[in-house]
């Protein structure tokens, strides 16, 4: 099965996957900033779809549902495979009760990954850009307006890579916008089960032909 079946995720998730895709599988990677427009992340996912080989069978999306940018989807000729989370910090934590579990604690909690940092396409990238067309006054009141619902940020440890440069980065950051830092153990056990299989409940099943709806991710969802 593995040759005909294909990744496309986003630049984020992919970062969890890559050690564990098997070499004979394919995979195309989607811009983060895509994710600031869900109907612009939802052409790209459609095109991406539109454009793989007739050789593939299943296609494995990396998302979750996304501000419902994976909602509309046609499947076409190819099953689709989606995890069945709200968006992708379940993903990184292994399971979507791991996510409520952890919204449940410390529901005003911003999260980071070595993929977010990576990307560097948040908020806290923007704030020297506020600082030189605002002021540092107006550009920390306009952080502070961004931030007023967080009041921790937590770095997800996976174990797929070495952490010592982003947890630098998440430290600074946390105590630069007076946010209490916490390092949280992740998990790849949902990743590994979206690549391998079973594809169970823990997934949105969409069969060719078929096209993915809000109640996909809702039906049949396991309580935390």
């Amino acid at each position: 099965m593995t040759p005909n079946t294909k990744i496309i995720a986003c630049a984020t998730v992919i970062e969890e996957m890559l050690p564990l895709i098997p070499n004979e599988m394919s995979y195309e990677v989607l811009d983060f900033g895509l994710h600031r427009t869900p109907e612009k992340l939802k052409t790209a996912l459609q095109e991406a779809i539109d454009r793989t080989k007739s050789d593939i069978h299943t296609l494995l999306l990396g998302y979750g549902l996304c501000s419902q940018a994976v909602v509309g989807l046609r499947a076409n000729r190819f099953r689709l495979i989606i995890p069945k989370v709200d968006d992708c910090i379940a993903i990184f934590l292994g399971s979507d009760q791991a996510y409520q579990q952890q919204s449940r604690q410390v529901p005003g909690t911003y999260y980071l990954t070595k993929g977010w940092i990576e990307a560097g396409d948040g908020p806290f990238e923007e704030f020297d850009e506020l600082v030189n067309r605002y002021g540092e006054d107006k550009a920390r009141w306009l952080m502070g307006q961004i931030l007023k619902n967080y009041t921790r940020l937590a770095l997800i440890n996976t174990g797929q890579y070495e952490l010592a440069r982003y947890q630098e980065y998440a430290r600074k950051t946390a105590q630069r916008f007076n946010l209490k830092y916490e390092e949280i153990p992740g998990s790849t056990a949902l990743v590994k089960k979206f690549i391998q299989g079973p594809w169970d409940n823990d997934f949105v099943v969409i069969q060719p032909g078929q096209t993915v709806s809000y109640l996909d991710f809702k039906t049949n969802r396991s309580n935390p």
